[in-house]
């Protein structure tokens, strides 16, 4: 992959994790599994992260953020593709408020930023 081509999926992670803590703002569990249009925001934002991280590969992702499980990032991006009817909104708003964060601060550092 190109370094442009990498730089801009690791800009579309850092941007979506971004929206997923502007649609989440401060919400617990409850208030996030009762507002259907929030889980559907940060599905979306979700899929778009995975997307980006799997067309960044996995030997490169180890470098950037091997704490964060390339394969479970592959699962849950498949689940919300092909498997939506089964999401565990408890899943989503775990990847929301714990994998997220860290995988963006990853991602921004691998930019310089």
């Amino acid at each position: 992959m190109s370094s442009e081509r990498e730089r801009n999926r690791l800009l579309d992670i850092v941007e979506n994790a971004q929206y997923v803590a502007e649609y989440l703002n401060g919400m617990n569990f409850e208030q996030f599994a009762e507002s259907r249009m929030t889980v559907d925001a940060i599905e979306r934002c979700l899929q778009r992260i995975t997307e980006a991280v799997i067309r960044i590969g996995e030997q490169r992702m180890a470098v950037i953020a091997a704490e964060v499980p390339f394969h479970a990032l592959r699962g849950l991006g498949n689940r919300l593709r092909h498997e939506y009817d089964m999401v565990d909104h408890e899943i989503i708003y775990a990847a929301a408020v714990h994998d997220v964060p860290r995988l963006a601060e990853r991602c921004r550092v691998a930019l310089g930023q």
